[in-house]
């Protein structure tokens, strides 16, 4: 039932308002820190009760990529390696640059023959479309 005249409204005239000694309020220290303070020591029985799945982990794991080992180059930028006399297909090995991949971001306008380790789907068609060829190292060194 509600009252107009709480209890609290009798206790407001005395020092403490029937909250004990005046000492337990001061600060955050009377009700044992800030607020998730202490949490897995003096509040766990609160935790256990209220939020059980508060600590720990639940999901799933983010699966791991793959990392390209070594270095990359886009098929725009074989131009630059090849300084291409006209007319002519060029043959480049990337092994000599130190590049391992090559992947498919922009174009060929010259035909280029391309030595690597690896090359992307997008990357060999195109080479292939400008009338080059992109050959694996891997697999001819493999068998």
């Amino acid at each position: 039932m509600a009252r107009s005249d709480r209890k609290i409204r009798k206790k407001r005239g005395s020092r403490t308002c029937g909250g004990g000694s005046h000492k337990k309020h001061r600060g955050a220290g009377g009700h044992g820190g800030k607020g998730m303070a202490g949490s897995h020591k003096s509040k766990w029985t609160w935790i256990i009760k209220n939020d059980p799945n508060h600590f720990g982990r639940s999901g799933f794991k983010i699966p791991k990529t793959t990392k390209i080992k070594g270095k990359t180059i886009n098929v725009s930028d074989l131009e630059n390696l090849s300084q291409i006399k006209k007319g002519r297909k060029r043959t480049l090995d990337l092994s000599e640059f130190n590049y391992h991949k090559v992947l498919g971001n922009g174009q060929v306008r010259i035909p280029l023959i391309v030595k690597a380790e690896s090359f992307t789907k997008n990357a060999i068609l195109k080479i292939e479309s400008a009338g080059g060829k992109a050959i694996s190292l891997l697999n001819s060194e493999g068998g």
